[in-house]
């Protein structure tokens, strides 16, 4: 069963749109490699000063296998305000008997 991926760091939301923008090529061609090793869903969230990555990845060993193998994350992330580690947690699907959608 595949999981979800919550990434949270204090970061400048604004500054990564602006850097999406301005550098078209990066972001896709690494959500193409994410993609490679598994990636099913994928969403930036952003607050004044937090950036906030849900992803639905097969396990939490192909999300951390993907992240290992691009340091141009972490330099992004500094480009943006980031300047401590992200806060990573990995959930499952309960099953309750209520979804919706």
């Amino acid at each position: 069963m595949s999981v979800l991926m919550m990434f949270r760091v204090k970061g400048d939301a604004k500054k990564l749109e602006e850097l999406a923008a301005e550098r078209t090529d990066v972001l896709p061609a690494i959500a193409e490699d994410a993609k490679r090793h598994g990636l099913i869903r994928h969403r930036f969230y952003g607050t004044d000063d937090e950036i906030l990555v849900v992803d639905e990845w097969p396990s939490a060993e192909a999300f951390q296998e993907f992240f290992g193998a691009h340091p141009e994350i972490q330099e992004m992330m500094a480009q943006v305000g980031v300047t401590t580690q992200p806060e990573v947690t990995f959930w499952r699907k309960l099953a309750t008997n209520d979804d919706v959608g």
